[in-house]
């Protein structure tokens, strides 16, 4: 198994959030924190943004 890495615009096209939302929630320590890829890139595991996902419809 493989994980897929996401760039911050496909975070934000998959979860339907601004970029300001996802570092508030990350701040929060309510969204999963990203992954360094080199240099100021930064990427999040698919799975984890997943999961984050199915959290969220659990706790409505």
């Amino acid at each position: 198994m493989t994980n897929k890495i996401l760039r911050l615009p496909d975070v934000m096209n998959y979860t339907g959030l601004a970029r300001s939302t996802i570092y508030l929630r990350i701040a929060e320590n309510n969204f999963p924190k990203p992954i360094p890829l080199g240099g100021k890139a930064v990427g999040w595991l698919e799975k984890e943004i997943d999961e984050w996902i199915e959290w969220q419809m659990d706790d409505r």
